[in-house]
């Protein structure tokens, strides 16, 4: 069965890595919810995609913060802003969260400024809360970037899993792009499944960081020798859509017949779980045959291409939109 895994939270009806998102996750049927994971300057790992906070808080509307306002260059991108990791953790509470997207998801932007930034330990508390059992999939967010920084993030997570009586859950899978903080997890005995991930092009940061422009690029490593290397140390691989739709047609609804992915046969095959992210339904997402009409934010033929993907035997799916991913499993014969 393809595992539905709330791509922070329902984030397609509330903005992202808010309460509201991950109950909201659990109520439309996720099997599992994924944050991402930043530190602040106390050393609390907070739940936001990405350390520069400007588009998902209302940060810009606190003067008393418009010193923190600065410029860094996270993993070789120059950004500007205000970061996590400049923050204490009391100081993070007084911010609330903002849908990213607003233009095009207006309907979770009437949610912004209700609610504050969470930590782990809060979106730990509503799992073990849950009327039934659902999954964790914490993304480690620029490891080697925040290790040279000092925020060890291995060492970070393992204490707040540790904490919460997480360790070693069967529930837990913790993902990352780089190799390095997955490794330093699997030393500690943290426990849970681990899972590399790989964007279509480029090289992980850790690696960029030891060998420079001798890094193996992520497209490297999807070779059958590199996949076997990969299953010795780690659970799974976690890529995007097009690298798990490459060479794929949409098919037909109402055909039961699997669709084949070379990158699910192959990793499958080196004895590797694959997940893929990101199923998102609007026209702006979707590949162009599947658009319906001229609107970027309207829907279009999302039931196809989720289908499609859920068709390949991938392992799970990262959705926005949690009921449609369970929609269209149950359309091809997975669990509701």
């Amino acid at each position: 069965m393809t595992l539905v895994i709330a791509h922070r939270g329902a984030s397609g009806y509330r903005p992202e890595h808010s309460r509201s998102a991950y109950e909201l996750a659990v109520e439309l049927g996720a099997d599992a919810i994924e944050p991402d994971l930043v530190p602040t300057r106390d050393g609390v790992l907070v739940l936001r995609h990405e350390n520069e906070i400007s588009g998902t808080t209302d940060v810009a509307d606190h003067p008393e913060f418009r010193h923190l306002r600065t410029t860094k260059t996270i993993d070789g991108h120059r950004q500007t802003g205000w970061f996590t990791e400049d923050f204490t953790w009391a100081e993070l509470q007084t911010l609330r969260t903002r849908e990213r997207l607003p233009a095009l998801r207006p309907a979770s932007a009437q949610h912004d400024g209700e609610q504050p930034v969470l930590r782990l330990e809060d979106l730990l508390g509503i799992l073990d809360a849950a009327p039934r059992p659902v999954g964790l999939v914490a993304e480690v967010k620029h490891a080697d970037h925040f290790d040279r920084a000092g925020f060890p993030m291995g060492q970070l997570l393992d204490g707040v899993l540790a904490d919460a009586g997480w360790r070693g859950d069967e529930r837990l899978t913790i993902e990352s792009f780089e190799k390095g903080v997955l490794r330093d997890l699997r030393s500690r005995g943290t426990g849970g499944r681990l899972v590399y991930l790989q964007e279509a092009r480029g090289s992980a940061a850790d690696e960029v960081a030891s060998h420079g422009t001798l890094a193996p690029t992520y497209a490297a490593e999807r070779s059958d020798d590199a996949l076997a290397a990969l299953a010795t140390e780690f659970h799974g691989v976690s890529v995007d859509l097009g690298t798990l739709m490459v060479g794929v047609d949409s098919v037909a609804l109402d055909d039961p017949a699997p669709v084949r992915s070379a990158i699910v046969d192959r990793a499958h095959e080196a004895g590797l779980a694959v997940y893929a992210w990101t199923l998102r339904p609007e026209n702006r997402f979707l590949p162009a045959p599947l658009r319906r009409g001229g609107e970027v934010a309207a829907f279009g033929d999302w039931e196809r291409w989720f289908t499609s993907a859920i068709r390949t035997g991938v392992d799970g799916v990262f959705a926005d939109h949690t009921d449609l991913a369970v929609l269209a499993r149950s359309a091809v014969g997975g669990r509701a």
